[in-house]
Parts: C-alpha cells; structure tokens; sequence
C-alpha cells in the first residue's frame, strides 16, 4: 500500500424574556482549497500543527506525528524487501539517511496541513514500539484525501492496518474539508484489499503506476470511501403508505441562534455520526408527539445546554430536500434570545459565523438553499 504519496510512503447570552413569536419572511484521485475563516472570533478548526496535533487513540494503537528519535526504528522496519515491494513510492533498499530526511518534511506538512502522516505505535509492556506508517495527503482543490499505510513484517496479521486506516480515515472526514478519500493497492497484494473494504472502501477501477521500488510499471487497483460509506446513510423511519414511490419523511427542527452581533451558530458533526465532518444548525428530529417548538427546546438543552422558550422561536423558513432513501422537511426558526453560553457537549465543534461567510462552510444538502435566505434577512 503506497504510504499516501509520500517518499516514505459565543454569543452573550440573554435571558429568554420575548413577546410571542412573529413569522419571518422568508480515477484522478479527487480533494478543495480550505477557504479562509470568517474571523478569529468565528473561525474554523484549521488542520492540527505537528507540535499541537492530538494523537488519535483505537483500543491498541496510537496514531501520533512522527518524531526525528523515530528514525531508527522506522528505517528498521521498512528496509525490508517483503514490506517495500507493494510500495510503489518506497525505494529498496531504503537509505538510513532518508529516514530522518522524509520524517523532517512530515512535521513541515503536517504543520502546513498538506499531508498527515503518523507513526502507528502500539505497548510492548509499557513501551511504545512503533509498527508502520499510516497517512493522508490533501488535495485541497478537489477535496480529497489519499489514503496509505504499511506495517512491520512482525506486525503482519495482527489487525493493525485496518485499526489504524479505520482510525484515519474516520477522523479524516470528522476533521479535514474532504469528500472523498482514494486509496490504491498494488495487484495482487490481497490482504490490502481486505483491509480496505473492511474500513468501507469500495473498488472503482485499476491504474497504472511507476514503482520507485523495482522501476518498472505495474498495476494498481483504486479503491475510494465517501463520508456516508465509512459513517453510513442517514435514515428515516419506513413510510406509511402502500404506494411503491414514497418516501419515508422525517421531521428535523433546526435553529439559527443569532447572536448580538449578529452572527449565526453552526456545529460541526462530530466523528462517528453519520454526515460527521459537516456544518449544520443547532437542532434535532421530532420525537412522537413532539412540536417543532418543544422538540428544539430539548435539542438545544441537550446539545448546547442553553434554555429557550417558545415565545423566543421565530418560524423563519424551512427546508425539503429529497435524500437517497427518505425525504426531509426541516422549519428553520431564529432565536436571538437564550439563557446560557452555547457549549458542544456532543463532541461538536461550534463557530459563531457571520452571514455573509456561511457559504464557506460544507453543510448538508438540505441546508444550503436557507443560507442565501438568513444572508439576505441578516
């Protein structure tokens, strides 16, 4: 598996005193430039620098940027012929010298948020060994990321690869402006296809490539994961009707809390939900029973643990957007009033934006057609 192209390879808060509500009108691999944030007040999270990049944790391994006194062990490891001859972009045999040269343009990438490529390390005792590579090059242009990885021979058949491309790759679409991740695996080399279609990935074609390891030519497959392939689809409850073209429909109330200077509230979907990694408005589906009202007053205590009442909830706009398997329909209400300071305490992170940079946010396809609506009202 080519190591991902490399060498180697607040609102002030207000209490909610309001009249009653008014109604307002109304197979390149593929990766888009992260536009700028709106302000440092209301940015967003930018790619983790080197010195200030959180490990990623699975229930054996770290995933944590790679260090110069790594060097030694890295090149151990993968000056081995049976590790490099699937590695298109690996020379054999491996330099010791290239070892500290290619972990030194690491931590410049990752600091520049270009590429993230993180030493996979694992407890021998209470040591920590180190047992591969896994990384992730950007094109920011297209949105896309490139995936790879590779193991230690005395690592084999452990379940590290899929661990550590799993962690990777679901806190790449949580974290990274991305659409699509690739991957691409040499012919022939099996237990890399496993290890991918186990993540998520689906094959979508074969390539040719150079390989620096043997230099010649030689076949790849193309493998590639969408957001909803590695978090799955959102659903909705069957639908109630005998007719064969309907749609199950499912009622989502959103929110936009505007604040004193008249900035909106987004979240970010945090890893491990489905459509992680996108922006969206405060809110939540409808349990049975529930109003559109009472349901957001529940949601935005739970998600935000903020206090709102009904009085405080203007109907603004709504949404209805038909998904794959069920069709959503969304009232959109503003709130300028709430008691509390908005904090994520779902995992999600918050930004207080102001009208005119929404767009810069990816969101939901349900919720982009509100966006040229609050920027014209706002």
């Amino acid at each position: 598996m080519d190591p991902a192209g490399s060498a180697l390879a607040s609102a002030t808060p207000a209490e909610p005193i309001c009249g009653n509500a008014m109604l307002i009108r109304s197979v390149p691999i593929p990766t888009n430039e992260q536009p700028k944030p709106p302000r440092k007040t209301a940015r967003k999270p930018k790619p983790a620098a080197g010195a200030v990049f959180e490990p990623l944790k699975t229930e054996r391994l770290t995933l944590r940027p790679l260090r110069p006194g790594d060097a030694e062990a890295l090149h151990r490891l993968v000056n081995d012929w049976e590790v490099t001859r699937t590695l298109a972009e690996i020379p054999y045999p491996y330099p010791r010298a290239l070892a500290d040269e290619w972990i030194a343009s690491t931590q410049a990438e990752l600091a520049e948020g270009a590429a993230y490529h993180l030493a996979i390390t694992g407890k021998e005792g209470r040591k920590e060994t180190i047992v591969g590579v896994v990384g992730l090059r950007l094109d920011a242009a297209r949105r896309t990321g490139r995936l790879g990885y590779w193991v230690g021979r005395s690592y084999w058949k452990h379940g590290v690869a899929t661990e550590a491309a799993r962690r990777m790759t679901s806190w790449a679409f949580a974290n990274l402006p991305l659409d699509l991740i690739a991957a691409e695996v040499t012919e022939g080399n099996d237990g890399s296809c496993k290890v991918l279609r186990r993540v998520g990935f689906r094959e979508v074609g074969t390539g040719v490539r150079s390989s620096l390891t043997n230099r010649d030519e030689h076949t790849v497959i193309v493998f590639e994961a969408t957001r909803d392939d590695i978090f799955g689809r959102p659903e909705a409850p069957a639908a109630d009707t005998d007719s064969p073209d309907a749609k199950p429909l499912l009622l989502v109330a959103a929110c936009a809390l505007v604040d004193v200077d008249g900035r909106v509230l987004l979240a970010r979907r945090p890893e491990g939900k489905k459509m992680a990694g996108l922006w969206e408005f405060p809110g939540g589906k409808l349990n049975p029973g529930e109003t559109p009202e009472v349901a957001l007053i529940r949601e935005l205590k739970e998600e935000l643990g903020i206090d709102v009442t009904a009085a405080c909830l203007a109907p603004f706009a709504f949404a209805s957007h038909a998904y794959e398997g069920f069709h959503l329909l969304m009232p959109l209400f503003l709130c300028r009033r709430w008691k509390g300071i908005p904090t994520g305490r779902e995992n999600q992170t918050l930004a207080w934006v102001r009208a005119s940079k929404l767009t810069e946010y990816e969101m939901p396809p349900a919720d982009k057609p509100l966006i040229p609506l609050l920027r014209d009202f706002l």
